[in-house]
């Protein structure tokens, strides 16, 4: 059905159109309806029952978000710091710890990675001495051989050197210095904060409070640590290791020690007004529910930069954010808790109403459809956030991944809700039309002026794209840019392929479209920035890509369908390794995952042929021998990505050098996530256009 002309959107998109035209066909729907593999439909209920089942009374969907036990350790160091050894959860964090233990004594960064991380091991073993264990203890000393025959301390990256200065077993001196006046730096200059990555700038703002103050709460006499000093702490090399290069590495290198100086200066003219708008900083960024960004790293930081400046735990600012851990950021595995590192209500929540709209539900086949969508058109955020110093004159439109984030809305989120508002609006009852209508106008706007110069789209900011801070000697860890991505624009152009916004009509769309062309690799895939990886990048691009009306007979969509056909898995899913961030043997090579193979057979179905019919055939197989009784699937695999730990935040050509990011496989400066919704919702919206694709129907877009 068409909806009402006065439909508003933003003046530059055209009116919405219902579909696209009919996909190319090389075969009759009576046919292609019989090549579809037996048991579909049933697999399809079975999996939407499971999604109705698990709607939360609030209307969101939301699955834990695991991380690595970096997250856990960071929350102990924090809690012995404040002197908050005593919390109730302390004893489940350590049994959580201890349960994510490798056999060879250390812990990784991501499920089966081929070798341990350092830096959450240290983090780690710094913990359970925290806690109480003995350095004889087996899980300790298990831990202690891993660290010094894997390079010792000396091998700890910035942040984890931070920890130790915190609890006294590394000298704050020989630490990069993040001056607090780095917040009086006008917008516009090279180093100021909204330079960075919005992750990184929540982060380093209470850093600066951390940093001037020094502080120290010292491990009692029997729980320091120096069995991990074993020739003594005197004689040890404290420096950082000069892994960048280059005149801009050095710059800073230099620009360090002047600012070493200047701390341990006696007079500071510019200080006290510095920390007192760091605070202020903080304070007006806290997330409703105590956290900060709605991550882990300035949320620790965030309770003890308050308290360094005189917030007792006590005051309503330190409270929240020390209860925040008791509700939704926390959860419990096997005897142990763990916390989460994020949180994806509003990502989930789109996500799994995307997979009921693929598989043809309505409002009456799907009554979970009115309170999910009442969630997220009142989740739509219209306050000014950290992205408004860069882009003036245009109110926000965005939603966030999380439930409490209203400083950080992203392009992601807000692409998939204009997926699901768009066509949602069509058979929804009239009286959420208004609101679906303003929210989609004010969505659209906001977008669009997101919009990067090289035509993409990046996740929380435009242009983000500074280099030159990634040469500070204190950006060692995961990425502190946010660049433009194929993954995200895709998702951008296929919700404006929706709403009726094609290479056709739109300078925008086209702009886009250049860029994601721009953007395909030597081997016909996209980089996945946000997914593992280029499985996930074509599971995104080729979508994306479709919905803009680019010419699917195109040789490079033939190329990207090429990739994901060759790199089928024997079983007839589809996987790839994190390690494919490191490694281009690795590339779309992996133990098949449900997740992967989702996007994988979205790749293929996209392209509107029956080429791969075959290839689908088998990839649905696969998905249905795995579908559990609990009618899900299981996935120990971790298929998100947070950091790749390239740095730039973008796709690097390593041509076989790993030496510049001091990491490997183990992605020790990376960060990857099990969102472990993702097994769910994207294997059913793959489920749902195959269906659809066998029988004949036009695809949504």
């Amino acid at each position: 059905m068409q909806p009402s002309s006065a439909f508003p959107f933003s003046e530059h998109a055209p009116a919405f159109r219902a579909s696209a035209a009919a996909p190319r066909r090389d075969d009759s729907a009576a046919r292609a309806e019989q090549a579809a593999p037996q048991g579909l439909s049933q697999g399809i209920q079975n999996a939407l029952d499971w999604l109705s089942a698990n709607q939360r009374e609030d209307g969101y969907w939301n699955g834990m978000l695991e991380s690595n036990c970096c997250m856990e350790a960071q929350w102990v160091l924090g809690m012995h710091f404040l002197g908050l050894m005593h919390d109730r959860k302390m004893p489940g964090i350590i049994r959580g710890i201890l349960n994510h233990q490798r056999k060879d004594g250390s812990w990784e960064v991501y499920y089966d990675a081929p070798l341990g991380d350092i830096n959450t091991t240290i983090e780690c073993y710094a913990a359970l001495r925290a806690y109480g264990m003995g350095p004889d203890e087996e899980p300790v000393r298990r831990a202690r051989e891993w660290i010094l025959s894997h390079g010792g301390l000396r091998k700890a990256r910035v942040f984890t050197r931070y920890w130790l200065a915190l609890i006294g077993e590394w000298p704050w001196e020989t630490l990069p210095v993040l001056p607090p006046e780095i917040i009086h730096i006008p917008n516009g200059w090279p180093f100021n904060i909204y330079k960075f990555a919005a992750w990184a700038r929540a982060t380093i703002v209470p850093l600066c409070i951390v940093s001037v103050h020094r502080p120290v709460n010292r491990l009692a006499p029997d729980r320091r640590l120096d069995e991990l000093f074993p020739s003594g702490r005197e004689d040890f090399d404290y420096s950082l290791p000069k892994v960048k290069t280059g005149p801009w590495a050095e710059f800073f290198r230099a620009a360090d020690k002047v600012l070493g100086l200047y701390h341990n200066a006696p007079f500071h003219p510019f200080r006290f007004n510095a920390r007192k708008r760091c605070i202020e900083w903080i304070l007006q960024h806290q997330d409703a529910d105590g956290a900060w960004g709605g991550i882990q790293p300035p949320w620790i930081y965030g309770i003890i930069a308050l308290t360094l400046e005189g917030y007792p735990v006590t005051h309503p600012a330190t409270h929240a954010a020390l209860d925040a851990w008791n509700h939704h950021w926390s959860y419990e595995r096997n005897g142990g808790i763990h916390l989460q590192a994020s949180e994806s209500p509003l990502w989930d929540t789109v996500l799994a109403m995307l997979a009921a709209l693929d598989c043809g539900e309505t409002f009456e086949t799907f009554p979970a459809f009115a309170p999910a969508l009442e969630r997220v058109l009142k989740e739509q955020i219209d306050v000014l956030g950290d992205w408004s110093q860069t882009v003036k004159g245009v109110p926000c439109g965005g939603w966030a991944f999380q439930s409490q984030n209203d400083m950080y809305p992203d392009v992601d989120d807000t692409a998939v809700a204009l997926i699901v508002l768009a066509r949602i609006r069509k058979f929804s009852p009239e009286k959420y039309h208004a609101g679906i209508d303003a929210a989609i106008a004010r969505a659209i706007k906001w977008v669009e002026a997101m919009q990067c110069e090289n035509g993409g789209w990046a996740a929380f900011d435009r242009d983000n794209t500074s280099a030159i801070l990634t040469k500070i000697p204190f950006c060692d860890f995961g990425e502190v840019l946010d660049p433009p991505s194929s993954d995200v624009t895709a998702h951008v152009l296929e919700a404006f392929g929706i709403l009726g916004m094609t290479v056709k009509n739109s300078e925008v769309v086209r702009r886009a479209v250049a860029f994601i062309v721009r953007e395909q690799e030597f081997d016909g895939s996209w980089f996945g920035r946000w997914g593992v990886n280029y499985i996930y990048g074509c599971g995104a691009a080729l979508p994306g890509l479709a919905a803009a009306g680019f010419d699917m007979t195109d040789e490079r969509i033939a190329r990207a369908a090429k990739f994901i056909t060759d790199h089928q898995n024997a079983d007839g899913g589809w996987g790839e390794s994190c390690g494919s961030y490191m490694d281009d043997a690795l590339r779309g090579v992996g133990p098949s995952t449900a997740s992967q193979t989702g996007w994988a057979l979205m790749a293929l179905l996209a392209t509107g042929s029956h080429t791969h019919d075959a290839a689908i055939r088998k990839g649905l197989g696969w998905l249905l021998a795995t579908q559990t009784a609990d009618k899900t699937w299981e996935e120990k695999e971790y298929t998100g990505t947070g950091f790749p730990g390239y740095g730039l935040g973008e796709r690097i050509n390593l041509k076989g050098d790993t030496s510049a990011l001091a990491q490997g496989r183990e992605l020790a400066r990376g960060f990857m996530i099990n969102y472990n919704m993702y097994r769910h919702y994207f294997p059913l919206m793959a489920m749902g256009r195959a269906r659809d694709h066998f029988a004949g129907r036009k695809p949504a877009h």
